[in-house]
């Protein structure tokens, strides 16, 4: 065996669990870091062969699969804060990943499933090989007494130098490690021993009474917009993107002799994971994790939803993502639920749920808030329009009647909206167009219905993907309150809270978005 091909093994496996990521793309590169591992390993490796003998290919074998179990651990490490803005845990994430696979199965061409499957095994049966061949290069080379004897030199000042370097700000900080994959995992471990122990306690739920007087019978909408985050006017490239789209929103407001105001909370998540944030606004408790959610779920709290029940109102889900039973549904209390099914849209399909926000509105508006003699109505409706991969993004149909029918748009604007397809380097664009289809359609409701006496409540639930909204960015989102001008005392209320006027806000964010829900009671 050559010392050329020792060290291709040894640059190979070190090189293997200290990549980086190129952000922000699911790519990786090599940035000059250590392993502290690999050096335990070639120290374990020469060990064994003093004590036991030369490792067998059955060691060889099971200590490949363990290392190719950190490169993934790696990978996913500096991935996920990439292109997801956030750390992934485990024992939560990974049970969601069998839901998102149907979902993209269902929305992709069956060839493209069948070459994504190829591809996964392809990969990881090539990862198996290449990390096999490097621990036999180096158990081959450790039975030699001269290498070996270099070896345990280098390995053995790798494990010092690390541990110096952890102990002391004096030892200096060349060569630079990078963090131990498994101290992730044992991290991992603990977390989800702590999610399965379940041991946290919640805290109590705020006051949610209030006699919604300053609203007097309105009908009120929350409306979560899917990926509406702080970078649309923070950026200044998508500020001014979106420049044309908020005008036209304020000019519907305008119009319609509506006011709107408008601040910034902070979100419990990032990125993904939108029931998170449904669950924090509406029960005024903060959910940061699965859970947290999956425990507050099997409690009995009141929410927002039960607080307007009180007062008489006809409350409402309207999810047009929703294709599977929804038992949270029970938690919150919902008078009717209209999922997907139920929404019955006949129309041509956009992105993993077909259908689009600008639809849901309308048969929102002839299935709930049609009709003079009812109860006022509180309807919660998270859109799914701006949702990753945010195209093909549907085209704005002006005509909202026609939203209902079998060809809600002109064969043409169809076309055009299908020829889009995701830059997965740069999702920037896309996104920007989809959260412009969004605002618009907004403002076209509004025209719609001039003369309905409507609160709407216009949040967004995250920011985008850290791979669209960037590195380091806060959690913040926006959220819009319009109402009619003459409810003055209402605005009053959200001035004094820290709201702006108009469709733009600005400065810091008023706080945790659960707190928002006691300000928002109040103002009612």
């Amino acid at each position: 065996m050559s010392g050329l091909s020792l060290a291709a093994a040894l640059f190979f496996l070190n090189a293997s669990v200290t990549f980086e990521n190129v952000w922000p793309t699911p790519a990786v590169t090599w940035t000059g870091g250590l392993s502290v591992e690999l050096a335990a390993a070639v120290l374990l490796l020469i060990v064994w062969k003093l004590l036991v003998g030369p490792p067998s290919q059955a060691v060889i074998r099971v200590l490949a699969v363990l290392w190719a179990v950190l490169v993934l651990g790696r990978y996913a490490e500096v991935t996920a804060p990439a292109l997801y803005g956030r750390q992934i845990s485990l024992y939560w994430d990974l049970q969601y990943v069998p839901d998102v696979a149907a979902m993209l199965a269902e929305a992709a061409a069956p060839w493209l499933v069948v070459a994504v499957v190829l591809g996964v095994v392809i990969a990881l049966t090539l990862l198996y090989l290449a990390v096999r061949w490097g621990f036999s290069t180096l158990t081959s080379a450790i039975t030699h007494s001269v290498p070996r004897v270099s070896l345990a030199g280098v390995a053995l000042a790798v494990v010092v130098l690390f541990a110096g370097q952890h102990l002391s700000a004096q030892v200096p900080r060349w060569p630079p490690f990078t963090s131990p994959v498994t101290a992730g995992l044992v991290e991992q471990a603990q977390l989800s021993f702590d999610a399965v122990a379940g041991t946290a306690s919640l805290p109590a739920s705020p006051p949610l009474a209030s006699g919604l007087s300053r609203i007097a019978g309105a009908d009120v909408v929350l409306l979560f917009l899917e990926s509406y985050g702080r970078v649309t006017l923070d950026n200044p490239a998508f500020r001014a993107r979106l420049e044309a789209s908020r005008t036209a929103l304020a000019r519907a407001v305008q119009k319609t002799d509506r006011t709107a105001m408008s601040a910034f909370v902070e979100s419990p998540t990032f990125g993904g994971s939108s029931w998170l944030a449904h669950l924090s606004l509406m029960s005024g408790i903060e959910v940061k994790t699965p859970g947290t959610y999956a425990r507050l779920m099997a409690e009995k709290r009141e929410t927002v939803v039960t607080a307007f029940a009180r007062n008489g109102y006809r409350t409402v889900a309207i999810m047009p993502g929703l294709w599977y039973p929804w038992p949270e549904g029970a938690f919150y209390g919902f008078d009717e639920i209209y999922g997907a099914d139920r929404l019955g849209y006949r129309g041509p399909q956009f992105g993993w749920w077909g259908l689009s926000d600008q639809f849901t509105l309308a048969r929102l508006d002839e299935q709930v808030l049609a009709g003079e003699r009812r109860a006022p109505a509180f309807i919660f409706f998270p859109t799914v329009s701006t949702h990753t991969p945010f195209v093909p993004t549907p085209p704005y149909q002006r005509d909202w009647a026609r939203m209902l029918t079998e060809k809600p748009y002109d064969l043409p604007d169809v076309e055009r909206a299908f020829e889009q397809q995701p830059d997965w380097l740069d999702l920037g664009p896309s996104y920007l167009e989809a959260v412009s289809y969004s605002l618009t359609t907004i403002a076209g409701y509004l025209e719609h219905e001039p003369g309905r006496d409507l609160v709407l409540i216009v949040i967004g639930d995250h920011q985008p993907p850290a791979l669209v909204a960037g590195e380091g960015q806060p959690w913040d989102v926006p959220v819009h309150v319009i109402a009619r001008s003459t409810r003055s005392a209402f605005f009053d209320e959200l001035r004094a809270a820290g709201f702006q006027a108009g469709v733009t806000p600005g400065g810091p964010s008023l706080g945790k978005m659960s707190a928002l829900l006691s300000t928002l009671l109040g103002a009612f």
